[in-house]
């Protein structure tokens, strides 16, 4: 029998990508800042701070800032934290110039939220934390289970009401591990609990005629993640409900782990065409999670912010000491937004390595470069401590430079 030869879409010859298109929803504006449509995926995080310590949370949103965050949610627990927005607000401006927008987050009681409507640019409210009439009630009727999810409708009718007033966008976002009694009882902890447990509250927001939404389902597991999110989209899309995606793994953990497991639970639903906005949840300081974000973006390619550096690990083969060659050159050209550098140790493997790079550095001989523009030599045998000046050069004479 004969084999069936696999097909895959490709964009070019030296691009085998077959990443998706990126699912189509609404735009939802937080502030200034639009999420989903046309509009790139955003990145955001969150503090960690006390909120009602307003110098130290400015501080802390300001470092986030700094290095390309978005937008900030902040801890609103009380309608005390919701007041406090109000000063963060006021100082982030008049002392920093800074408009970011602040998310409320809101969990169990929904005072915070009608204060909060004020001040914040977007709330965030959980549906396994809210309006729970039944506590930790097991074994539910079918008339128990309904009963409390009229209970929940009766609760969010006014809560939607008075967002009518301020039309603030609000996110409606499950976690795995604080879904409902009810939810759990009829479902158990799994993908379909998770999907229904946003699905119960969007359906209300709908009937009553308020689609200013976000949505956001969230485990630590990033295979959960993948499943759950690729559910999501597909309910969604089967309800014509257009709403964002925000995208992230909870509890991920710190240091290498933490990395790992947001990107596979972020990265692979972008590649599906799955999320809208993203935050990486680490355990680390709010501003060390912002340059993941953007990292994971670019490596699968759905948001370009930076130069894109492609660097073989080296072998004995390897004819200068890459890992020190690349760092310079990555001091010196990760300012080119878009470009693809490469960096490879050897002739052996180096051209067809680095193909689709825009261009290449090269090994040759034992502390001679060879430069390349595309598949193309441009320039074979310069000394090593000229090299690098070349490439510059090069890149210059080919219009793609930019200054800092």
């Amino acid at each position: 029998m004969p084999v069936k030869k696999h097909q895959t879409k490709t964009k070019d010859k030296n691009n085998l990508s077959a990443m998706q298109p990126r699912r189509k929803t609404r735009a939802v504006m937080v502030g200034n800042i639009g999420i989903g449509g046309d509009n790139p995926v955003r990145v955001q995080t969150m503090t960690n701070t006390n909120t009602l310590d307003i110098e130290e949370t400015v501080e802390q949103i300001m470092k986030s800032v700094r290095v390309g965050a978005e937008l900030i949610r902040l801890t609103t627990q009380t309608v005390e934290h919701a007041q406090a927005l109000k000063e963060i607000k006021k100082i982030l401006k008049d002392k920093y110039d800074c408009d970011i927008p602040l998310i409320a987050d809101i969990h169990f009681v929904i005072d915070p939220a009608y204060e909060a409507m004020k001040w914040a640019d977007k709330i965030r409210i959980n549906p396994g934390l809210f309006s729970n009439k039944f506590g930790t009630k097991k074994n539910f009727t079918e008339e128990e289970y309904n009963e409390s999810l009229l209970d929940v409708e009766k609760t969010l009718i006014p809560f939607i009401d008075k967002l009518k007033k301020y039309n603030i966008p609000v996110r409606i976002g499950t976690n795995h591990g604080s879904l409902s009694p009810r939810i759990l009882e009829k479902y158990g902890n799994t993908p379909v609990g998770l999907v229904e447990s946003v699905m119960e509250y969007l359906r209300i927001f709908k009937k009553h005629g308020y689609e200013n939404l976000v949505v956001a389902i969230k485990s630590s597991d990033p295979i959960i993640m993948v499943e759950v999110n690729r559910l999501l989209a597909k309910t969604l899309d089967e309800n014509k409900m257009d709403y964002p995606i925000h995208l992230g793994v909870t509890e991920a953990g710190m240091a290498e782990d933490g990395r790992a497991k947001s990107t596979i639970g972020i990265g692979v639903p972008l590649m599906e065409g799955i999320g809208d906005t993203t935050r990486v949840s680490l355990t680390e300081a709010p501003e060390k999670e912002i340059p993941v974000c953007y990292s994971i973006l670019q490596a699968v390619q759905r948001r370009i912010t930076k130069t894109e550096f492609i660097s073989c690990p080296s072998c004995g083969r390897t004819l200068f000491d890459i890992e020190e060659v690349t760092k310079k050159v990555q001091e010196k050209l990760g300012h080119l937004k878009g470009l693809k550098i490469a960096v490879m140790g050897c002739i052996v493997n180096g051209p067809g390595e680095m193909a689709g790079a825009d261009f290449g550095y090269v090994g040759g001989a034992l502390g001679k470069i060879t430069l390349y523009k595309k598949d193309k030599v441009v320039e074979k045998n310069i000394p090593q401590e000229e090299a690098l000046d070349k490439l510059i050069d090069l890149i210059k004479k080919e219009g793609k430079w930019k200054e800092k």
